[in-house]
C-alpha cells in the first residue's frame, strides 16, 4: 500500500547512490511512497524510498532502492550506471540511466533491464506515464 513520503529520505538516497532522482519521480514518490504500476507488457512494483520515521514504515521500505540497485548490480549483465525503481517479480527491474556519462542527474525515460538477456528498452518518457493499478 503506498503512502506519502519525506522528502529528506530521497535525499538520503540521493547520497547514498550519488545520484539526483529527476523530479517527476521524486514529486511521484512524495505522494505514493512505492505502488503498483504497469507497462503496456507487464506490471510493476515501485521499490520505495527507504522510510525511517517509525516500525510500520521501516518495515514496508526495507525492500528500498538503494538496497535493491546494491542487489541488481550483482548480476552479471545490469548496466553498472543503472538505478532500479522496480521489479515484476521475475527477476525484471525498471531503471532509470544517467542524462549522460558520468552525469549525477537521472533521465525521466523509464527502461525496462531484462536479466536473461541484459538488455534494456524504453518503455516510458517519464514514470507520470506509466499506467498505476
Amino acid at each position: 500500500m503506498p503512502f506519502p513520503l519525506d522528502v529528506k529520505y530521497i535525499a538520503e538516497a540521493e547520497q547514498e547512490l550519488g545520484v539526483i532522482f529527476p523530479v517527476h519521480f521524486k514529486a511521484k514518490m512524495i505522494k505514493e511512497n512505492g505502488g503498483p504500476l504497469a507497462t503496456k507488457d507487464d506490471y510493476w512494483h515501485l521499490y520505495p524510498f527507504f522510510d525511517k520515521s517509525d516500525h510500520k514504515r521501516i518495515s514496508r521500505t526495507c525492500n528500498h532502492i538503494g538496497l535493491e540497485t546494491r542487489q541488481a548490480r550483482n548480476w552479471r549483465n545490469f548496466p553498472a550506471e543503472a538505478i532500479a525503481i522496480a521489479s515484476n517479480g521475475s527477476g525484471d527491474h525498471l531503471v532509470l540511466l544517467p542524462v549522460s556519462a558520468h552525469d549525477k542527474q537521472l533521465g525521466d525515460t523509464i527502461f525496462a533491464w531484462y536479466h536473461e538477456t541484459g538488455d534494456t528498452r524504453k518503455v516510458a518518457d517519464q514514470i507520470d506515464d506509466l499506467i498505476e493499478q
